[in-house]
């Protein structure tokens, strides 16, 4: 199975999460991972997906160390052994 770590920036919005937080996904893209996700979290969907499904703008998603550049198709091959980051970009000035 992949796994899933969501950094505590995130994980905060997950009721009784405390700090980072991690689990396996049985999915063969990204996208199935987040739904498997959003079914045990719902309410962290809207702090991932805008309302066109897309990622936010300030979420950086990394792929086995690569970040995930297609923030609209998130159609990315899973193997057993990937393993997702999600995590709140900073940006400013």
């Amino acid at each position: 199975m992949a796994r899933l770590t969501i950094a505590a920036t995130l994980a905060r919005w997950v009721p009784g999460s405390e700090g980072t937080r991690v689990m396996d996904v049985s999915s063969a893209t990204l996208r199935g991972a987040l739904e498997q996700l959003f079914t045990e979290s719902p309410m962290l969907r809207p702090y991932v997906l805008d309302d066109q499904g897309a990622l936010r703008h300030h979420l950086a998603i990394f792929i086995d160390g690569v970040a995930v550049r297609d923030k609209a198709r998130l159609e990315q091959a899973l193997s057993a052994h990937s393993e997702i980051f999600l995590a709140q970009s900073l940006s400013g000035g």
